[in-house]
């Protein structure tokens, strides 16, 4: 198997972590968003979405991360995507709801804006405007997952660990960018420190902390 990713990309970092968690072998190859490899014909011509991660096995490629994660913990026979179906129907709907409620307005709506120059808006009202809204927004999708998702839940998902997870804490802590403070949920805090806790986090995410000690010194909006 070939994985293209870029060691700081949000929706990379978990595959990196279950992929280092379970020993999984693969071809790892770096697409450089920092010099935007990702737009450029080789690359299009493999994933016409251009954007990683992007999971080649054989002649078979996959190119979300949810979808990603999904296919390998299926292929390892992995307990973090559980057979049964109601359970394995929580797992998805969690990703789900990580992708098309909470990430869209955390990542795009509030955190993207502010770091990256193309996500930026092209005046300073419609700049303002969409960081302000998407915090407002973030701040109702966090209250939800720390009460109603994780609640008093060790994981996502109850108390056992799921591809979910994995994929949920890339995302929470994208917000240590711009120097989010969770403190105010209590069960998110504890859930976060419990997937910091896993072997693997240091080793995978250092190219990230290296990025967020980078912008340590810029002013930024935040939760």
């Amino acid at each position: 198997m070939r994985l293209y990713y870029h060691p700081i990309s949000t929706t990379s970092r978990p595959l990196m972590m279950f992929a280092a968690d379970n020993n999984i072998e693969m071809e790892l190859k770096v697409v450089d968003l920092l010099t935007g490899e990702h737009t450029k014909p080789p690359y299009l011509a493999l994933n016409p979405s251009g954007m990683v991660p992007m999971l080649e096995d054989g002649d078979f490629r996959l190119t979300e991360a949810s979808a990603i994660l999904k296919y390998l913990a299926e292929k390892i026979g992995s307990p973090a995507y559980p057979k049964d179906l109601r359970q394995r129907a929580r797992v998805n709907e969690r990703m789900d709801w990580l992708n098309t409620q909470f990430y869209r307005d955390f990542g795009y709506g509030l955190v993207y804006p502010q770091i990256f120059p193309n996500y930026k808006r092209p005046n300073d009202e419609q700049q303002n405007g969409v960081i302000a809204w998407g915090k407002e927004r973030t701040a109702r999708w966090l209250k939800v997952l720390d009460k109603n998702l994780i609640g008093n839940g060790n994981y996502l998902c109850g108390s056992e660990l799921t591809v979910a997870d994995y994929l949920g804490a890339a995302y929470v802590s994208l917000g240590e960018v711009v120097r989010c403070d969770f403190s105010a949920y209590p069960n998110i805090t504890r859930w976060l420190k419990t997937m910091k806790g896993r072997p693997s986090w240091d080793k995978v995410n250092k190219a990230f902390y290296d990025m967020v000690a980078s912008v340590k010194d810029m002013p930024f909006t935040a939760i």
